[in-house]
């Protein structure tokens, strides 16, 4: 009896760890309603707060700049201070936010909603991904980055099905409901689950390295999703593309060398191949992705006439795509090796979005849910690839801080998407749009975006003038799925010259040790994840 007792801790250790990621996994369902259920909801939302092509664009992108802007000083402050503390911090900050999003009164009241939104979400994702790196060892992660991404997949096709439903009875303001009996549902699971962890707590926090990250990150993406609005040679662009850089030259400089400071980033970690160049990967593939799910669903209600619940449903074949190719892609990574496919996922996206250049105004919705399959689950495998190869090579005592770093080139790849695609988007739209004997309010009208043009055509009664408001668009969304395929080819020779073949990834020694035996040679890497870790 004494001799199965061991066995039996172990055993209990196992499952607990699980059960820990588990109820780290339902916070990013959390985050992954709230990304679709927006989506769904720009058009009623555009109509009822009377927003423009901007600020529709500024609904998302609010909530991606305070993301990316606070990404590393969480990650860091979560490191030192205790994970499962400020993931219940993260929950709570999103609960209010999603509260507030749901009485807003006008795009800057919910601009300022979806700016709260963000700083939960910046807790919080970083924090979920290190639980991959602090309850497992290299060899375990993969499954784990899968368990995780999975989560992340059932919110987004649920949002927008959810998001339907409501919209059907209720006022927009429902869709951010859903959010808080899952959040209520997060606190509990992670307060019960979530063993408390620390990384190193030796030295002093950096203030200007914090400082200068948060504020060259903030900076910098204003200005990239600014400039397709007013210009790239705009003085406020200008200040914050060159100020941004500026300050973000500054915290790199920063990071070098030993000021007494604990770094914000380990650039030892930037000198690791797999994680530098799986966080880049990581990066171009959200730019593809983020890019398609915000064109997509105006596209369904503006063109396609689809109610609020059916595009919800119409959205469902991306999501399902990329979950097949992140199944395949975790399945066949031992044996393929992921340069071979993260190469295969980006030209499989890339053909994906030369199949949506082929919609026009009459096309049935059949030809959409193909070519957002396929897209998908090219661009899931790859992004499963890029994470799989930089999460795998962190140390747990930066688990935190590493996570943070991948997910900020992530999120200022959704941004540039979002911006850039959005402007590329609405510029063809405008300059396609009918003018001849357009009174100029219905211009104005006509070219706020499609949901609101479409609308405006079919109040005059002109059939013609509707077809033109959507052919319009249709010549937007062709210009940018070419541009998304660019962008995936572009992925694909980033894979092929520069991302480590990584099948060998499940070998600690493979997937870790450099970066180890770097730590371990710094007389400031204590690690106290374990210790933490095991007192609960």
């Amino acid at each position: 009896m004494s001799q199965s007792k061991p066995s039996d801790s172990h055993e209990r250790h196992d499952t607990r760890r699980w059960w820990a990621l588990a109820a780290t996994a339902v916070t990013l369902l959390v985050i992954g309603l709230d990304t679709t259920i927006l989506n769904v909801a720009l058009p009623d939302i555009a109509v009822s707060l009377d927003a423009s092509s901007a600020q529709l664009q500024w609904f998302a992108d609010s909530y991606l700049l305070m993301l990316g802007a606070l990404l590393l000083p969480a990650g860091l402050l979560g490191d030192r201070y205790g994970r499962k503390r400020f993931t219940l911090l993260g929950l709570g900050i999103f609960g209010i936010g999603s509260a507030w999003c749901a009485f807003a009164t006008s795009a800057l009241s919910l601009v300022a909603a979806r700016i709260l939104l963000g700083a939960g979400a910046a807790i919080l994702i970083p924090l979920a991904m290190s639980s991959v790196v602090v309850l497992f060892e290299p060899q375990e992660r993969t499954k784990a980055i899968a368990m995780l991404s999975v989560s992340t997949m059932i919110g987004l096709p649920l949002g927008p099905i959810l998001a339907g439903v409501l919209l059907q009875h209720y006022w927009w303001g429902s869709v951010f409901f859903v959010n808080l009996p899952v959040v209520a549902f997060a606190l509990g699971a992670v307060a019960a689950f979530l063993p408390e962890s620390t990384g190193a707590r030796g030295r002093r926090l950096d203030p200007v390295g914090i400082g200068l990250s948060s504020a060259g990150l903030l900076a910098a993406t204003y200005g990239v999703i600014e400039g397709p609005e007013r210009g790239w040679r705009d003085p406020v662009v200008l200040a914050g593309l060159v100020g941004g850089l500026a300050l973000l030259a500054g915290f790199v400089r920063s990071q070098r060398g030993d000021r007494g400071y604990e770094p914000v980033v380990d650039l030892a970690l930037w000198r690791e191949p797999a994680f530098r160049w799986g966080a880049f990967t990581a990066a171009v593939a959200s730019l593809a992705f983020f890019g398609a799910m915000f064109v997509v669903p105006q596209y369904l209600r503006g063109v396609l006439g689809v109610d609020a619940l059916g595009t919800g449903l119409r959205s469902v074949p991306m999501v399902v795509g990329l979950f097949v190719g992140l199944r395949l892609t975790m399945v066949a990574l031992r044996r393929f090796g992921a340069k071979a496919l993260g190469v295969a996922g980006f030209v499989v996206g890339a053909l994906g979005f030369v199949l949506g250049t082929r919609v026009m105004v009459g096309s049935s919705y059949a030809v959409t849910g193909v070519w957002t399959f396929v897209v998908g689950a090219g661009v899931g495998g790859a992004l499963f690839c890029g994470q799989n190869a930089a999460l795998g090579a962190l140390p747990r005592e930066r688990a935190a801080t590493g996570s943070a770093l991948v997910q900020v080139l992530r999120q200022v790849g959704s941004v540039a998407g979002i911006a850039v695609l959005g402007a590329l988007l609405n510029g063809i739209y405008r300059a396609s749009l009918p003018t001849a004997g357009v009174p100029p309010e219905l211009a104005a009208a006509l070219g706020q975006n499609v949901s609101t043009g479409v609308a405006a055509a079919t109040h005059t009664g002109s059939l013609s003038l509707v077809a033109a408001v959507q052919a319009a668009f249709v010549s937007g969304l062709s210009a940018t799925m070419w541009v998304s395929a660019a962008v995936c080819l572009f992925g694909a020779l980033l894979v092929w010259s520069r991302l480590p073949d990584g099948r060998d990834m499940g070998s600690p020694e493979v997937a870790a040790g450099p970066l180890l035996e770097k730590t371990a040679e710094s007389p400031h890497a204590a690690d106290s994840s374990a210790g933490q870790s095991g007192r609960h």
